[in-house]
């Protein structure tokens, strides 16, 4: 009976052995190399996705806890601080091959790295990967350099100084701000090839030639490059050509607000428009919302700069045919009207702050008193506005239906007694001549269609109180004589 048992004791023990090296045999994983979907990952913030195909053996070692990780090396292909950059869910790859899905960080830059793959139950890796160019395109834009002007020149054995703009002009997006990046600088060798100068965000230049500078994502293409700037050397003796170049274009669209004027470098500035010096307009750049010529003169040391700028502004043209102030008499009508080239112009008219309902036209006929506003707005193209403001007053009629030839005036400008009213017998259409002489018989005024206008213009005034004298004369030979005090 002992015997039976310790023959049975064997069996088990044998059987647990076996048992025992079969589970060893199956945890044994091997991954193979990973395959690449890609020759080079060229990411930015539109594409960031990339997929690797491996091969693992058994299936049957996989056990249901199992992550596959996928992880990328440093930019000369060492994992000694690698980083994970894909991990699957547990158990959800079991069959082989798999294809995984990753996307690079952005702060990846660099033509060798490599990846490889883990597994987590059992534990595995991989061999590494072909090495790969990856860049993360942070900035992919065109950008400025010279603050967009074309040209600059430097002085004889001196050199002229090439930067990338920060935050550059209008919508520029300026590889600056990404601390991360770094920058190629060319000359170009003709108008297709160009050659490698320097690397860093500025260049100083001594050899003439057209420039430019890109943002180095290596072998990946990229629309991160700047303008062309165009170097030349200019004489003690002589003047270069200073380039300006304006932010909103030319012409451009004052409802965009003010555009900013630029020029070459150099160690002072002054600004001109039209001729005429600007007062304190004495830096690189110069913002106007105006149109007109303008110039600068630009001091390199021991030569200098000058060039100019037809700027014109795309802004409609418009008049009104009225004056700022404006006099009305009661139950008359004033008819306002405004010209303007705007396209597919809109009109809208205010009475004392208030909107004129229905007023939509270029012309409106006031009849009230008080203050207007009138705004005109340009719907296509720079779709800019101009706005007329006036007042309407009440006025004097100039020819009141008087009774007697006045023989005083105070022309004070108040409207009260400013001219000499006449009744309306002598006054215009009635060819009666009036004269109007001085202290010394001198005839100061004379017609035969009097406006009820004298004393159009100052007199000069010698005393308080000077006289003058009239002589009325009627078709028929009626004649009127007077005097007129001139009250100051």
């Amino acid at each position: 009976m002992l015997k039976i048992t310790n023959v049975n004791g064997l069996i088990i023990g044998l059987c647990f052995t076996v048992l025992l090296f079969q589970e060893q045999a199956n945890a044994q994983l091997v991954i193979g190399q990973p395959n690449l979907g890609f020759s080079q990952a060229c990411a930015s913030e539109s594409f960031n996705s990339y997929d690797v195909t491996f091969v693992f053996s058994p299936e049957s070692a996989v056990n249901a806890s199992n992550q596959f990780i996928i992880e990328m090396s440093d930019a000369d292909g060492d994992f000694s601080n690698s980083t994970t950059v894909y991990t699957s869910s547990p158990g959800s790859v079991t069959d082989s091959p798999a294809t995984l899905n990753f996307s690079i960080p952005e702060t990846t830059a660099g033509e060798d790295y490599r990846i490889r793959v883990k597994s987590t139950s059992p534990v595995a890796t991989s061999s590494s990967s072909a090495a790969f160019a990856a860049y993360y395109k942070l900035q992919d834009s065109p950008f400025s350099i010279n603050n967009l002007v074309s040209t600059g020149a430097y002085c004889t054995g001196g050199s002229y100084l090439l930067t990338i703009d920060n935050p550059g002009t209008g919508n520029n997006d300026s590889p600056l701000n990404y601390p991360s990046l770094t920058f190629n600088w060319y000359k170009e060798t003709s108008s297709t090839t160009s050659v490698f100068v320097a690397e860093g965000p500025s260049l100083s230049v001594s050899e003439e030639g057209t420039y430019f500078v890109e943002t180095n994502y290596g072998s990946c293409t990229s629309d991160s490059f700047s303008n062309r700037v165009t170097i030349s050397e200019a004489s003690s003796s002589g003047e270069a050509e200073a380039t300006i170049a304006s932010s909103l274009g030319n012409p451009y669209c004052p409802e965009q607000g003010l555009t900013t004027l630029s020029t070459i470098g150099g160690n002072s500035y002054q600004w001109f428009k039209d001729g005429v010096e600007i007062p304190d307009a004495t830096n690189q750049m110069y913002q106007t919302d105006e149109s007109g010529t303008f110039s600068v003169q630009v001091d390199l040391g021991d030569c200098s700069a000058s060039g100019s700028i037809d700027l014109e502004s795309e802004l409609f043209e418009s008049e009104i045919n009225v004056d700022e102030v404006n006099h009305l008499i009661e139950g008359e009508t004033l008819s306002v009207e405004i010209t303007n080239t705007a396209i597919s112009p809109e009109f809208q008219w205010y009475f004392n702050n208030q909107i004129i309902a229905d007023a939509n036209d270029n012309t409106y006929d006031i009849t009230e008193f008080g203050d207007y506003t009138v705004v005109i707005s340009e719907t296509s193209g720079c779709e800019g506005s101009r706005i007329y403001e006036f007042t309407v007053e009440e006025g004097i009629d100039p020819f009141p239906d008087v009774e007697k030839i006045p023989n005083v005036i105070s022309p004070n400008g108040d409207f009260k007694n400013d001219t000499w009213v006449l009744p309306l017998e002598y006054t215009t259409g009635t060819n009666t001549e009036v004269v109007i002489l001085n202290e010394q018989g001198k005839v100061v005024f004379q017609t035969i269609d009097y406006q009820n206008n004298w004393p159009e213009n100052d007199l000069n005034l010698t005393s308080i109180n000077q006289v003058f004298y009239y002589i009325i004369t009627t078709t028929d030979g009626e004649v009127k004589k007077g005097s007129i005090t001139v009250v100051k």
